[in-house]
């Protein structure tokens, strides 16, 4: 059978399909994969190993119902059409639980670079503007005792917040559309958290109601004190508004590992502001996580190609 992975990932998830004797092929090259050479590779495969950049909308799914599997290599999927993928009864799996410790991980930096301005007092050393210690020098935040609130409390939301329940005793509200027995954090509505928290963290996923969610109309209704923190999608924040309510002192600061659009242009104006910090969707990116993620889409791609249940199947 031929497996065909649309980037590169740690080799460990390719030599469990090599060892089953599978053929297996990866896209290489700095940039993505155009539509054409998707369409291209897909025609010639039994199975994909797609990213969270690749369009797999119902056309691509049409035009390829020959394939036997998709594993998307990341807890997301709103870049495949999985109604379709249903209809056409094509399983789909990601790869949730193997990356929520790194990506609550990378949100609690956000946090701190935000709260402490950090990526400030780096960029003030390079630039050459440290000419000693100053008494009222990047004046941050404390966070101890603050109040953190979680919009989607699932396992990376609940990760993130139990970080922050320990380190530094925050109390934490919730948003979800499930009551979580588990969590010991307060369930709120929507406009409570936003009006309640100090810190708003987003753990959601990318749908039609969370679209556009944070909008300068919520920004307003923030904590002018507060800090915004999104390691989701960052569809889920409008860029121009987020923008706004930094500079109009609305929010006092941003921790960004997702942007809207994405990649972020060097030329967005929100990387000129000092209190806004920016990753560029490294969320899951540690060797443990990466790994579990290649060993876990290979895994689910053979379960496909055999026809038995997915490890961890999207529907």
């Amino acid at each position: 059978m031929r497996i065909f992975i649309t980037k590169p990932i740690i080799e460990s998830g390719i030599e469990i399909l090599r060892s089953a004797g599978h053929e297996v092929n990866v896209h290489q090259g700095e940039k993505g994969i155009t539509k054409e050479e998707l369409y291209s590779a897909a025609k010639e495969s039994d199975a994909l190993i797609t990213m969270l950049s690749d369009k797999i909308d119902e056309e691509f799914l049409e035009k390829n119902s020959h394939l036997l599997v998709i594993a998307n290599y990341a807890v997301g999927f709103n870049n495949i059409d999985i109604e379709a993928a249903k209809r056409l009864a094509i399983p789909v799996a990601n790869t949730p639980d193997v990356l929520t410790h790194a990506t609550a991980e990378l949100a609690f930096a956000l946090l701190l670079s935000s709260a402490r301005r950090i990526t400030e007092a780096h960029n003030s050393i390079a630039s050459n503007n440290w000419k000693g210690w100053e008494p009222m020098g990047f004046l941050g935040q404390s966070l101890a005792n603050k109040t953190l609130g979680i919009f989607g409390a699932g396992r990376i939301g609940q990760s993130f917040a139990k970080m922050c329940q320990g380190a530094f005793d925050m109390d934490v509200l919730y948003t979800s559309r499930t009551e979580k027995n588990d969590f010991p954090a307060k369930r709120v509505s929507f406009d409570e958290l936003v009006e309640k928290s100090d810190i708003i963290s987003v753990h959601c996923d990318l749908n039609a109601t969370t679209m556009g969610k944070f909008n300068r109309e919520i920004f307003k209704k923030m904590k002018s004190s507060s800090i915004f923190i999104n390691t989701a999608r960052g569809e889920i924040h409008n860029e121009v508004d987020l923008h706004w309510a930094l500079t109009h002192g609305e929010v006092w600061g941003a921790g960004l590992d997702v942007t809207n659009p994405e990649p972020m242009s060097a030329d967005s104006p929100l990387l000129k502001l000092p209190n806004v910090t920016i990753t560029p969707h490294i969320g899951s990116a540690t060797l443990k996580a990466r790994s579990e993620m290649s060993d876990l889409v290979a895994t689910n791609i053979l379960k496909g190609l055999l026809k038995e249940k997915l490890l961890t199947p999207v529907y």
